[in-house]
């Protein structure tokens, strides 16, 4: 699937960054150009491997807008000509889609990021997607209101809106740099092999996954997410007939990036390995199985030809907001929205000295 990658935001320019760099190592020439935009410029010169975009000089002065998603969306509306200009030779008519990459908690991405999706879909006749990181339920209320508000807007903005919970792909224990350090390669490692799916690699399997399947996959619209999991594989594939049925398992169950959303209006998976390992009946029983457990009747399935002595279950679900995890942040982001405005309308503390028992000072 080829795709024009736009990251805005620190989280979005650095998972931009690592997904075209993940396409360009593997050689899936799936990432047909990447453009990361920012309000902060230092967060810019870090990167190395995407184009860059300033946005807000005139505001902000290149200092970012402090987790304030308002100013986010305000800098974005007053600089989105600059923006949808950079991404001239950019967005080539190779790209069958546009994917808008942003963390949804912090201020430039969570507001910029759905004011950019709703101008894109004005002048680009592709599927617009977003790739939106929620927080964790330890990254503070701020970044829950604001996640609460920016999604809500993205979900109605974009074609469809790939989530991904920092909660889900990071190791317990890990500080939190270096959880993100983890969750972003682990978006690049399985969000890059859905790009792939259907790309000229090498080998040739019997069914092998196109981008129009990915396409139909999130045409519902919505919330998608993604699940992905791995097992060495025999060199005899009637021997992966049991590994094909477990990491499918493994991917939907404990691999996904929305832990415990299972309920779906469609999925897709894919099947990664050696053509000569990849098992048909364990991949079309795996399919069955997805079936039953999504309790969705359209389920595609099909291989990925890859160079591996791995097989790997990609899971990708279409229509997952109705699921108990998407309830349960939104919840969680309209409470930390309250404890916000409750904040805001305290009474001055400078007012419990406004008394005349005591003379001021001066």
């Amino acid at each position: 699937m080829k795709v024009a990658l736009i990251g805005v935001g620190q989280a979005g320019g650095k998972i931009t960054e690592r997904l075209a760099r993940f396409d360009a190592e593997m050689d899936f020439g799936a990432v047909q150009g990447a453009l990361a935009v920012n309000s902060a410029k230092p967060d810019l010169q870090s990167l190395e491997y995407v184009d860059t975009q300033l946005i807000g000089a005139d505001r902000v002065n290149g200092h970012g807008v402090g987790g304030d998603n308002e100013l986010g969306t305000e800098v974005m509306q007053s600089d989105i000509q600059q923006v949808m200009t950079a991404l001239d030779g950019r967005v080539t008519s190779r790209a069958e889609a546009i994917f808008v990459v942003a963390g949804l908690g912090g201020g430039t991405g969570s507001g910029g990021a759905p004011v950019l999706v709703h101008h894109l879909q004005q002048v680009y006749d592709v599927p617009i997607y977003a790739l939106g990181v929620l927080p964790g339920r330890n990254e503070g209320a701020l970044y829950q209101a604001n996640a609460g508000r920016s999604l809500k807007t993205i979900v109605r903005e974009a074609d469809a809106t790939l989530l991904v919970d920092n909660d889900a792909w990071h190791e317990q224990g890990e500080s939190i740099e270096g959880a993100f350090e983890t969750i972003n390669e682990r978006i690049a490692k399985r969000v890059g092999l859905l790009f792939a799916s259907g790309e000229a690699v090498e080998g040739v399997g019997e069914s092998v996954v196109d981008s129009s399947e990915v396409i139909n996959t999130l045409r519902a619209g919505g919330i998608a997410s993604l699940g992905y999991a791995s097992e060495i594989a025999s060199e005899d594939s009637a021997e992966n007939i049991r590994t094909a049925m477990s990491v499918s398992r493994q991917a939907l169950l404990t691999g996904t990036s929305l832990p415990d959303a299972t309920t779906a209006d469609s999925a897709l998976l894919v099947i990664a390995g050696h053509p000569d390992r990849i098992p048909r009946k364990g991949v079309e029983r795996a399919r069955r199985w997805l079936e039953d457990e999504t309790g969705s009747m359209q389920v595609r399935g099909g291989d990925f030809p890859l160079e591996s002595d791995r097989l790997g279950a990609l899971v990708l679900l279409g229509g997952t907001e109705r699921s108990d995890r998407i309830q349960d942040f939104m919840e969680r982001a309209r409470e930390a929205n309250r404890e916000q405005k409750r904040a805001e309308t305290k009474a001055d503390p400078a007012e419990q000295f406004a008394n005349d028992q005591l003379d001021d000072l001066f």
